[in-house]
């Protein structure tokens, strides 16, 4: 049974940083791609940023880039998010979420993802 666990959403002010972090348990991936989602109130889940586990390679929503990072740690079995200069719209619960069918292809759709956390509250104060 695999377990995503996400940590480190909280309040911030515009203009600040957080760090998600997201702990697999139950699996050790010799390749998948993980990725991070969001979804605000009445809106529907968006794709924000994701990995591919072997090879470290990115893909970012255009509204994250060069704000956002998503990297890894192999041996820890941890994605993280670093968030800076965030803005009031990227308020929403985030999730973390692990594709295992198509580790070589990075896919945005929230459909074809296999296994998802619980999701962490981040809210931006203007």
């Amino acid at each position: 049974q695999v377990q995503l666990v996400e940590s480190g959403g909280g309040l911030v002010q515009a203009g600040g940083s957080l760090r998600l972090s997201c702990a697999v348990s139950g699996r050790t991936f010799s390749s998948a791609v993980m990725a991070w989602f969001r979804q605000a109130p009445e809106k529907e889940r968006e794709f924000v940023a994701a990995i591919r586990w072997k090879s470290g390679s990115t893909v970012y929503a255009d509204s994250v880039k060069g704000r956002f990072t998503i990297s890894r740690d192999n041996g820890q079995n941890t994605v993280f998010l670093q968030m800076n200069s965030l803005k009031p719209e990227d308020t929403a619960v985030y999730y973390c979420a692990v594709d295992i069918a198509n580790p070589l292809n990075i896919r945005r759709s929230s459909r074809v993802y296999d296994y998802w956390g619980q999701g962490t509250q981040v809210t931006v104060s203007s």
